[in-house]
This record gives C-alpha cells, sequence and structure tokens, in this order.
C-alpha cells in the first residue's frame, strides 16, 4: 500500500501542477483580493475531488463509462456552466471595484460552490479516476479504503499547490488594483474559462 500511495502521489502530483481551468480560477480571485472567496474556490475544488475518488472507490463512476446517456449528460451540463461562468466573467471586465473583505454572498460559500459545482461537472475528471484509481489498488486491501487513502493524497497535493497559487497571486495583487489589469484579468480568465467550456461541449 505504501508503494500504491507513493505512486499515485507521483501521478496525481504532474496532474496537479499542469495547469488548467482550476488553476485559472484560484489565480484569478486571489489575484482580486477575494481571499475568502479564493479559498472556498480551493476547498471546492478538492470537495469534488473527494467526492469523484470515493464514488469511484465504490464503483458508481464506472456508469460513466458503461452509459453514454449518462456520460452525454454531464458532459453537456458541464460545458454550460463553464460558458455560462466564463461569460460572467467577460461582462464584468474588472468593472466594479472589490472590497478586501466581500459580502457574504460572494464570499467562501459561494467560492466553495463554484470550486465544486466546476470540479464535478467536468465528467473527464470522473474518467479520469475510472481508469486510473483501480490500477494503483493493491490486491488483498480492502478496495474502498483503499480508494478514498488515494484519493486523499491527490487531495492533500492539490491544497499544497493551491496554497503556492494563492501566495503567488496576493504577491502581484497591488499591480492588479489597476482596473485596468483588472479587466485583463478577467478577460484573459473568462476566455479560458469559455475555451474549457467549448472544448468540453465538442468532446475534444
Amino acid at each position: 500500500m505504501t508503494t500504491a500511495l507513493s505512486s499515485f502521489a507521483l501521478v496525481v502530483g504532474l496532474l496537479t501542477l499542469t495547469p488548467g481551468l482550476d488553476t485559472a480560477l484560484i489565480l484569478r480571485t486571489s489575484a482580486l483580493g477575494r481571499r475568502r472567496q479564493a479559498w472556498g474556490v480551493v476547498l471546492g475544488i478538492q470537495t469534488g475531488t473527494l467526492i469523484w475518488g470515493t464514488l469511484t472507490s465504490a464503483g458508481v463512476t464506472a456508469l460513466l463509462t458503461a452509459s453514454q446517456v449518462a456520460y452525454e449528460v454531464l458532459r453537456w451540463a458541464g460545458a454550460a456552466y463553464l460558458v455560462w461562468m466564463g461569460i460572467g466573467m467577460l461582462r464584468n471586465r474588472g468593472a466594479q471595484a472589490e472590497a478586501e473583505d466581500e459580502p457574504a454572498e460572494g464570499g467562501f460559500r459561494h467560492g466553495w460552490r463554484r470550486g465544486t459545482l466546476t470540479n464535478l461537472l467536468n465528467p473527464k475528471v470522473g474518467v479520469f479516476y475510472v481508469a486510473v484509481l483501480p490500477q494503483f489498488i493493491p490486491a488483498g486491501v480492502p478496495h474502498f479504503a483503499a480508494g478514498v487513502a488515494l484519493t486523499c493524497v491527490h487531495v492533500v497535493e492539490g491544497l499544497l499547490w493551491s496554497t503556492v497559487l494563492v501566495g503567488f497571486a496576493r504577491v502581484v495583487r497591488g499591480w492588479l488594483r489597476r482596473p485596468a489589469a483588472r479587466r485583463l484579468m478577467d478577460r484573459v480568465t473568462g476566455a479560458v474559462v469559455v475555451g474549457f467550456g467549448v472544448k468540453l461541449a465538442i468532446g475534444d
């Protein structure tokens, strides 16, 4: 089991370090000074990861590969959500000044909901777990417990890397106080999110 944990840590570690949608969301939210919302996004993403891993360990996510209908429904729901969220960022374009202490509706709970939905509505995460997680579960150990333990390794690595991203974003926060910089941040992040949504919709 120790070998399985270390091997899985290496695989998901490389995946965690690869820039993607999660990275863009964390950097944008942190750089705009929304500290509580940023940590909400971080914990929401990891909540989604834990749910995917737990469902895979229980054999539920195998339905994604067994049922084309289930996969397509989740894929289109995820694509629609990402496009909607990205367009919202593009329309905002940093026009409103953000306070250090954002209102409750834009705080931790909002960030957690966004991070969780972004992760859970991405069927590729589920397919990744279905394809990879079972390969690292040693024979002769409880399947569910081992799967959840491996998933926790992914969650811990995600939290550690997210801490680095949040810290980096706060370093450049002074520059992003400028309205032009905030507009650029929203345009870039919005375009990235829409791009991921479109990519998910076309099944690339």
